[in-house]
């Protein structure tokens, strides 16, 4: 690395650090991106001059607000609300909206970040936001969840329309709050926009294949790496963490494959099982987690040849694929050394940022495929993408053409990948998505002057 590289990644990481503090988690996202496209900005003098780099790390705006809404014994609750609409140099600002305990302005900063770039990666006219609030679904009743989401939207409205800002369904929020907050959009404007919200149900705009989107999508940017790279899908011990919407579904498809998934997890633990979980577990997981709301060990209990592993992730067994599709920052690098230790030949990252810094570089250095989450999981908000443009036209298209469409995407991002990732044995894939996503953006910003 020359001096001057070094020195402008050193000083843009000071400068975030200080625009953004007590932000760990948009520090660590932005500092990822510039470790990838600081030399093509030292390259380009348009870049530079533009300050492209440091405007991309201010978002356009962040809207906070508070969430009043009264609970089943009739006591008043308030919550904080938020949404960031980070980017829409190349289309309406396009996000998810993250129900937790755990959302803060820094974890949607760096997922609103992290959308800009993945969005733009899928081809399609969408610019990046996120969204969410610190209230806790779980253990809400029916009727408590209806009236938050409802109360959510008496003020978010306001923020939102088909060409300005399109949210969508995100962690704590399915198709069920998506129906709330649509029906609530409709009643205070009086218009039906079914452009305004994704993942909606099918009987009012939503678009086939999105539920199994993110995590279909996962397993076919796999498909295609380990292919580029001589190898195969079947037969691969495949360890997933989470036992949500993305996780039960990129174990569905890779069971379908051919694939043995060893793995799924939730907060209490682990699931294992050495021989693989087939078509029929797979699908009684799917039921007790996204119907019954249950916990993963009673899978123990009740599956053949499953144990569970209470108070452990899934990186200290052995598996060749490692597919984290859980939560931001599980994998750390002692993690990492497990998976090295085992062997692993490739990670595909189906949530946001679920891998730490030091891991990353840890696995990528050792020659494992490295799949980063902006091209990895790109399939939900692809679908996404394509839900509005049925909206826009009036049409529903069949689950063929949609998963055909979604494959043809996901095809599209890895070879944009491979395309701009260098020369190597190993493709760099983290450096790949990084570049081929921040040159669109980039290029959009140029366009439009200094705004």
């Amino acid at each position: 690395m020359s001096a001057a590289l070094a020195r402008a990644r050193r000083d843009f990481v000071a400068a975030v650090e200080r625009r953004n503090p007590h932000e760990p988690e948009f520090v660590q996202a932005a500092c990822e991106l510039a470790e990838s496209v600081m030399p093509l900005v030292l390259d380009n003098a348009d870049y530079r001059a533009a300050r492209i780099l440091e405007r991309m790390a201010e978002p356009d705006r962040v809207i906070s607000f508070r969430v009043c809404w009264e609970d089943d014994a009739g006591e008043v609750r308030v919550n904080r609300a938020w949404r960031v609409q980070f980017n829409r140099a190349l289309g309406p600002y396009k996000g998810g909206m993250r129900f937790s305990a755990g959302v803060t302005p820094s974890v949607l900063k760096f997922l609103g970040f992290e959308q800009t770039f993945k969005n733009a990666l899928t081809g399609l006219p969408m610019g990046g936001g996120k969204g969410g609030a610190d209230f806790d679904p779980h253990g809400a009743s029916e009727r408590e969840v209806m009236r938050f989401c409802k109360a959510l939207m008496a003020e978010l409205y306001r923020h939102i329309a088909p060409h300005v800002d399109v949210p969508a369904g995100d962690v704590g929020v399915g198709s069920r709050e998506i129906g709330y907050l649509f029906g609530e959009y409709s009643r205070l404007t009086n218009r039906f926009e079914g452009g305004v919200l994704t993942g909606k149900g099918l009987t009012f705009g939503g678009s086939a294949v999105r539920e199994e989107a993110t995590g279909y999508g996962v397993i076919c940017m796999l498909i295609n790496a380990l292919e580029h790279h001589g190898r195969g899908l079947e037969g691969q011990r495949v360890a997933i963490s989470g036992a949500g919407n993305v996780a039960l579904h990129a174990a569905e498809k890779a069971c379908a494959e051919g694939a043995r998934v060893v793995t799924l997890s939730d907060s209490d633990g682990t699931a294992w099982c050495a021989d693989g979980l087939d078509a029929e577990q797979i699908a009684w997981i799917k039921a007790l987690k996204l119907e019954r709301r249950g916990r993963i060990s009673e899978a123990a209990d009740q599956l053949q040849g499953v144990e569970f592993h209470r108070g452990e992730q899934p990186w200290r067994l052995p598996c060749d694929i490692a597919l984290p599709a859980a939560l931001e920052n599980e994998i750390d690098d002692d993690d990492a050394r497990c998976l090295l230790d085992h062997d692993l030949v490739a990670l595909a990252e189906g949530a946001n940022m679920p891998v730490t810094a030091k891991a990353s570089k840890r696995l990528r250095e050792a020659g494992v495929v490295f799949l980063p989450a902006k091209a990895a999981n790109a399939g939900g908000v692809a679908v996404s993408g394509l839900e509005q443009s049925q909206n826009a036209t009036r049409v529903s298209w069949s689950r063929e053409t949609v998963e055909r469409r979604l494959h043809e995407i996901m095809r599209d991002i890895h070879d944009d990948c491979v395309a701009n990732g260098g020369a190597g044995t190993v493709t760099d894939y983290f450096r790949g998505a990084n570049v081929a996503a921040f040159e669109r953006v980039a290029r959009a910003m140029l366009a439009y002057g200094i705004v």
